[in-house]
């Protein structure tokens, strides 16, 4: 939910503290950013000073930093608090996978993760409805209070957890020169992602963040290679089956969450929906993620080969990135629901799936570095993808304007027009334009839209097809189970 429902909330957090644009933006960014960066971190501690310790620490901080975020005055402050709130998720996320990776086994490893698939596609669904609820209801700032406060119930049950983990893996020392390392590399990559569609994908700023991470990662990838206890195994990339598993999501990142992203903009500027029936439609998209984690778990305990499923998994993205380029302005219910539907089975099919197969590659006392490194992937891919996707649909958008924009008297400013068209907001759009028939300027604005989602989506298709064929050539020779302690 504080991914996928914070974004809601913006537009009253801009109003209740007066905030810029870019330091507003980052009330999102800052966690997603501190997410990614932290994920790989907290894993590999966790591997040394317990899972269960590491766990209670991170939602101790995402608590802290949740509450902090519901008092906040100044937007700075908030963006701080979210920052915080985003390094106690990235141990949350881990450090819970690496745990039910070491509690349960076999047919109850594959339901445990299914559940917990289901539960992260709960919060998907209905973070934005939930959030936009608690706005209009009694403000933004009950969006971080909830938070709080059931992370407060977490923090209740975690001696039950703690009796749960009996064998809790400690061992090693705290790799800090390593981490320190690979936090700089993904804060620097990180931003540049989040700030290129801003500053130009081809800015120095932008190139020049994108340079200093890579030779960042370069010195992260010598010092551990020389490390006693590195925070990163790189033997583990070595297992072509593990890298390929951990490859899932990043398909999925490109296929599923941008059109999480994306699509209700399309559904409301060319379809001509309101937001709440594009809302309702955006359900056809995040049922199977609900339904297909426990299914599958199912199926796998029948005997159902768990890679087959990834594989369908991975076809389904494919094919339903491919389909939805049958939408048109006049698309009808039926015809949107299969394409979204398939889609979204391509998200259920795999969601926790890939992880509790991905763990049973590793052995126990490195459970946690490679539930990190598995969600590192899983986080950075996403906002890889949904930052692509908005610059390339921004770019396509530009190009038809400015082709067609002069047959259309008065209107001018192509650049303007097109990153507030790619917004969704065609009628702002028109006016910002300056056209003389806004009315003629907004249909030819939607018909661009329309055409310049179809081009995208043939990227997204594309994409999705080459992460296919390398994880199926990753994944082929069989499954593996885990290796014993």
């Amino acid at each position: 939910m504080s991914i996928s429902g914070t974004a809601v909330a913006l537009p009253r957090i801009g109003a209740g503290t007066h905030a810029d644009l870019a330091p507003l933006q980052w009330v999102v960014n800052a966690f997603n950013v501190a997410f990614a960066c932290f994920t790989l971190v907290w894993g590999s501690v966790a591997d040394v000073i317990g899972r269960v310790r590491a766990f209670a620490a991170g939602v101790a901080l995402y608590a802290l930093g949740s509450l902090a975020s519901a008092v906040a005055t100044d937007v700075r402050w908030l963006d701080a608090a979210r920052a915080l709130a985003g390094i106690g998720g990235a141990a949350i996320f881990s450090c819970g996978a690496a745990i039910l990776s070491t509690v349960f086994a076999g047919p109850a490893r594959a339901r445990a993760f299914a559940l917990f698939g289901t539960t992260a596609g709960v919060g998907v669904a209905i973070g934005p409805s939930l959030a936009g609820v608690l706005v209009q209801g009694v403000g933004w700032r009950w969006v971080f209070a909830l938070h709080a406060v059931a992370l407060a119930a977490v923090l209740l049950a975690l001696p039950a957890i703690s009796r749960a983990v009996p064998a809790d893996t400690r061992g090693g020392r705290i790799d800090v020169p390593g981490s320190a390392l690979f936090v700089l590399a993904m804060v620097l990559l990180t931003t540049a992602i989040v700030q290129g569609s801003q500053w130009g994908w081809g800015s120095a700023g932008v190139l020049g963040l994108f340079l200093g991470a890579a030779l960042v990662l370069a010195v992260f990838a010598v010092v551990e290679r020389r490390s006693a206890h590195p925070v990163l195994d790189l033997g583990l990339l070595r297992d072509r089956r593990f890298l390929g598993l951990c490859l899932v999501p990043v398909a999925a990142s490109f296929g599923f969450v941008t059109l999480l992203t994306y699509l209700p903009s399309y559904l409301t500027a060319v379809t001509g929906r309101g937001t709440g029936a594009a809302g309702l439609l955006m359900l056809l998209l995040t049922a199977p993620v609900l339904v297909l984690p426990l299914l599958a778990a199912g199926l796998v305990s029948r005997g159902v080969p768990a890679l087959t499923l990834i594989l369908l998994s991975l076809a389904c993205l494919v094919a339903g990135d491919l389909a939805l380029t049958l939408l048109s302005p006049s698309v009808t219910v039926l015809l949107l629901a299969v394409p979204m539907l398939v889609t979204g089975a391509g998200m259920g099919l795999s969601a926790g799936l890939v992880d509790g197969q991905a763990l049973e590659l590793v052995e126990p006392a490195k459970a946690g570095m490679a539930a990190g490194f598995l969600n590192t992937l899983r986080l950075g891919s996403e906002a890889v993808a949904v930052a692509v996707y908005g610059s390339a649909l921004a770019t396509v958008l530009g190009t038809r304007i400015a082709d067609g924009i002069g047959a259309h008297p008065g209107a001018a400013r192509a650049g303007e027009v097109a990153d507030r068209a790619a917004g969704g907001d065609l009628a702002g759009a028109a006016e910002l334009s300056g056209a003389t028939d806004r009315r003629a300027f907004t249909d030819f604005l939607a018909h661009s839209y329309d055409s310049a989602f179809h081009s995208v989506l043939w990227g997204l298709a594309a994409v999705g097809a080459v992460l296919g064929v390398v994880i199926a050539a990753l994944l082929r020779g069989g499954e593996r189970r885990r290796p014993e302690a």
